[in-house]
């Protein structure tokens, strides 16, 4: 059956062709150039002597050309690998060897380090996207815009609905990178099924923020806006007056992000400024905690704050919260439509609802990856008995919405009791002098592991960390309470401003 993802974009086209597809500082694109532009990179693609099923690396920040290079490769059916533009030489190299890439498209910042990783790994074309007036590449690129110039825009390819779309690579936070095969079929589902969850209108607007090459910028803000017609406002990286001033001056009417951007936006000087246009907040990435909810929908009323669930494996969205009416703060929701989602034990057994009932998440659906790309044996770890193994502690309610506990990597065996990080981070929070917290286990020769909180203060408070202890210890059970409290300036964060517990763990933060 042919099915190929970017036929989402030329149907928006026309239907709306002179209708803002993406709006970038002050340039503003239709949808019918970015169809005939992206139609372009296509042409140019395969006249470069790139088949269907080729890989495509692109290593670029939410710029327009993202969509050109995504959807310029689709619709010549080669695949896409979506690379964080951070990675170093040596983790490009990796990367581009392991997807059997044979084109890289990087951003003039970053186009050092890619040139030297795609020599590293072989016969690896470099495209640069620069800036207007500056031609400064490394020697032996090439200029993206050398992609414009086809003279024609080529029909979409008659890919089928279970080839791979997009090669997607893991956080890396066990192993080495791996890259999750999606295909066409699944990722259009995600974003279909995830835009009609919260009513996406093609008169909204979103605010694309989060990194276009994580699963959650890729499926739940680009294709989901592109499905349903809307406009992007692509803003590069999360900075907090950039992005005050771009929901403010486009009328931004939903925002998507991790919790830490939620926790930015509430530290914004917004008085005096027109944010009214916010109607819909779509969490994900990590738990939010429920203080961060409460806070948020006070400051930007007419809000609502919806928590959603997913991984690179399942194409973005697993579980949602459907609206400010059928949510419950905390909770991840239930599964999207056509998801099946349960919660095992070690054995794979089902668990019964109950908070005293916590196990692994584990799924079936429409959106799960194919496998790992070149992976069989971890394809068949993940995937046991017809469920995918998520490696994610919950519990279900007996309304069947779930509540993340943890990371099974992340859960902390104190003396012979479970101790979830997460509960005592939601503790922290509520401490008025505490920002950010994050809580791990370090080793203990009596106990196994000891709990560790690192904060971050609020700005100006001031306050012991043994203080911090004592009101932690006044609130819980007595194995629970974090018995070290060390104070930092800031927690390392990843590229979606997710905070990084091995990093934490590795730097000997814990003392």
């Amino acid at each position: 059956m042919s099915f190929n993802l970017a036929t989402m974009l030329r149907e928006s086209a026309q239907a709306n062709p002179d209708k803002a597809c993406a709006i970038a500082n002050e340039t503003t694109l239709s949808y019918a150039q970015v169809d005939e532009i992206s139609g372009r990179v296509a042409t140019s693609l395969l006249g470069l002597g790139l088949e269907p099923g080729d890989k495509v690396a692109v290593q670029l920040p939410n710029l327009p050309q993202f969509l050109f290079a995504y959807f310029g490769a689709l619709k010549a059916g080669l695949v896409m690998v979506p690379l964080n533009p951070l990675l170093r030489a040596s983790e490009i190299t990796y990367h581009l060897q392991d997807s059997d890439a044979r084109i890289l498209i990087t951003f003039e910042m970053f186009a050092e380090e890619a040139s030297q990783g795609a020599r590293e790994a072989g016969d690896v074309a470099t495209y640069v996207v620069t800036l207007p007036g500056n031609d400064q590449r490394p020697e032996g690129t090439k200029h993206f815009d050398e992609l414009y110039f086809a003279e024609d825009t080529r029909d979409i390819a008659p890919t089928n609905a279970d080839d791979t779309a997009v090669l997607l690579y893991t956080s890396g936070t066990t192993g080495s990178p791996k890259g999750a095969e999606l295909t066409h079929f699944q990722l259009f589902m995600n974003c279909t099924t995830a835009g009609e969850l919260f009513g996406f209108r093609d008169d909204d607007i979103g605010l694309a923020v989060l990194p276009l090459f994580h699963v959650f910028g890729l499926s739940s803000v680009l294709n989901t806006a592109i499905r349903f017609g809307g406009t992007l406002v692509l803003v590069p990286r999360f900075e907090i007056d950039p992005v005050v001033d771009a929901i403010e001056k486009h009328r931004c009417t939903i925002f998507s992000g991790v919790p830490t951007m939620y926790f930015g936006l509430l530290q914004a000087d917004t008085s005096g400024r027109d944010l009214s246009s916010l109607r819909v907040g779509v969490s994900g990435g990590a738990a939010i905690p429920g203080e961060v909810i409460k806070a948020f929908e006070e400051k930007f009323p007419g809000v609502v704050v919806l928590e959603g669930y997913g991984l690179s494996e399942s194409a973005s969205t697993t579980t949602f919260n459907v609206s400010a009416e059928q949510r419950k703060v905390l909770s991840i929701g239930r599964p999207i439509w056509g998801v099946e989602v349960q919660v095992v034990d070690d054995d794979g057994k089902r668990l019964p609802p109950g908070e005293e009932n916590v196990g692994e998440i584990v799924i079936r659906g429409h959106n799960m990856m194919k496998g790992y790309y070149k992976r069989p044996e971890a394809t068949a770890e993940a995937f046991r008995n017809g469920w995918f193994h998520t490696g994610d502690l919950a519990y279900a309610d007996s309304d069947g919405y779930l509540f993340i506990v943890d990371r099974k990597k992340d859960l902390i065996i104190r003396g012979g009791y479970n101790v979830y990080p997460r509960e005592v981070e939601e503790l922290l929070y509520e401490h008025p002098a505490v920002a950010e917290a994050a809580v791990i286990g370090k080793p203990d020769d009596k106990l196994g592991e000891e709990i560790v909180a690192m904060v971050v203060l609020e700005s100006g408070a001031e306050v012991a960390p043994e203080d911090v202890v004592a009101y932690c210890r006044e609130r819980m059970a007595a194995y629970k309470y974090p018995r070290e409290v060390h104070v930092l300036d800031e927690l390392p964060k990843g590229s979606t401003g997710k905070i990084l517990k091995k990093e934490l763990r590795d730097t000997g933060s814990t003392g």
